[in-house]
C-alpha cells in the first residue's frame, strides 16, 4: 500500500492495485469487491482535490462532534432494539473512522493499515489465553490480565504520566470519567469495601446538600458562594451515585437512559390522558397524575421494541468495564 498526499488517496488495501481514485472507485463496484475496501476508495475520493467540498473543508476538530453524535445513535438503535437501525448506524460509526484515518493519511500520521494492524496486534497481545497458552478461567481472570497487560505495556512506552488517572480524558462525558476514575482508583484499593459504604456516603452527601440550601445551618460553607457549594455538593453526591452503580455492577449510563424513557412515556401517557400539554398545564397536581400513571405502567416489553424501556429495565447490563 502507498499513499500519495497530493491526490489525497488513502493507504488503499494491498490487493487493490496502483491508479487514479475514479479507476479504483469502478474496480471495488463490482459485486465481488470487498466492501471495506470500497469504502476506503470512496472516502479517499471525497477528499481528492476534485472531491466533495464538504468533506475536503473538514478537520479533526470540525468531525469530532460528529462522532459523539453517531456514538449516541448507536446507543439509541441498540436500546430500541431497532436491528435495521443500528446496521445504518455502525455504518456511520464506521464512517467516521475511515474519515479520521484518511485526513491523517493526507498528513503522514498513520494510514488504515496501521490503524488496523495496530488494533489487531493489540487484541492478540491482551487475550494471551487465547493466542499463548496462559489460562483464564472466568471473566474476571481476563479482565485481571487485560489490566495488567495494559500497564506492562505504558511502562515500556515514552509516557509522561505522573499520576494513573492522567490517561483517563476529562473531555469524555462526566458520567463516565467518574466511573473510570472510580474504577482506576480501586485498582489500587482507593474503594469501598461494599455497596454498603456507599449507601452511607450518599445518604451523608445528600445531608451535606441539604445543610448547604438551608439559610440557618452552622453547617453551611462559608468559603464559597452558596451556588458553588450547592454545585460542589451535588456533584458529590453524583460521583457517589456512579461509584455505588460500579459496585452493584450496573451502568450508569444505560441505567439514566432507560429512566430517560421511561420518564417520557409516562409523561406521553399524561398528555394523552389530559388530552394536550395545554390542558396537562392546567390540571394540578400535575405529580399526583405522574404517579397514577406509573402504577398503571404495563411490565416491560420482552421483545424488547421500540417501547420497552420499563420501570425494571429490561435488558439488565453487567457493568465489568475494559478499557483499550
Amino acid at each position: 500500500m502507498s499513499s500519495t498526499k497530493s491526490s489525497g488517496k488513502v493507504e488503499d488495501m494491498e490487493d487493490m492495485p496502483e491508479s487514479s481514485p475514479e479507476s479504483l472507485l469502478q474496480e471495488v463496484a463490482s459485486p465481488t469487491a470487498d466492501p471495506i475496501a470500497e469504502a476506503i476508495t470512496i472516502m479517499a475520493r471525497l477528499r481528492a482535490p476534485d472531491g466533495c467540498p464538504w468533506d475536503r473543508e473538514q478537520t479533526f476538530d470540525s468531525i469530532k462532534r460528529h462522532t459523539l453524535e453517531e456514538t449516541y445513535e448507536v446507543f439509541d438503535a441498540i436500546e430500541r432494539r431497532a436491528w435495521p437501525d443500528l446496521r445504518d448506524e455502525l455504518g456511520d460509526l464506521l464512517l467516521q473512522v475511515l474519515f479520521y484515518a484518511q485526513m491523517a493519511s493526507e498528513a503522514g500520521y498513520f494510514t488504515i493499515r496501521d490503524v488496523a494492524e495496530n488494533l489487531n496486534a493489540k487484541l492478540i497481545r491482551r487475550h494471551p489465553h487465547i493466542f499463548a497458552g496462559a489460562e483464564a478461567t472466568d471473566s474476571n481472570a481476563v479482565l485481571r490480565n487485560w489490566e495488567q497487560i495494559k500497564q506492562t505495556e505504558k511502562k515500556g512506552s515514552a509516557s509522561t504520566q505522573t499520576s494513573m488517572l492522567d490517561d483517563i480524558p476529562s473531555s469524555m462525558p462526566a458520567l463516565m470519567e467518574a466511573g473510570k476514575l472510580g474504577s482506576r482508583a480501586a485498582k489500587v484499593g482507593f474503594d469501598w469495601p461494599n455497596p454498603d459504604g456507599l449507601f452511607d456516603k450518599l445518604h451523608e452527601e445528600i445531608g451535606e446538600l441539604k445543610a448547604e440550601l438551608d439559610p440557618s445551618s452552622t453547617a453551611r460553607s462559608s468559603t464559597a458562594s452558596s451556588t458553588t457549594a450547592i454545585e460542589a455538593e451535588l456533584g458529590d453526591i453524583l460521583f457517589t451515585a456512579v461509584n455505588l452503580a460500579r459496585h452493584l455492577r450496573v451502568d450508569p449510563e444505560s441505567a439514566l437512559r432507560a429512566t430517560n424513557t421511561k420518564f417520557r412515556r409516562r409523561f406521553a401517557a399524561m398528555e394523552s390522558a389530559a388530552g394536550n400539554s395545554a390542558a396537562l398545564a392546567a390540571s394540578t397536581p400535575i405529580s399526583s397524575k405522574y404517579y397514577g400513571i406509573k402504577r398503571r405502567t404495563p411490565p416491560p416489553n420482552p421483545q424488547g421494541h421500540e417501547h420497552q424501556s420499563s420501570d425494571s429495565h429490561p435488558h439488565p447490563v453487567t457493568y465489568q468495564p475494559r478499557t483499550l
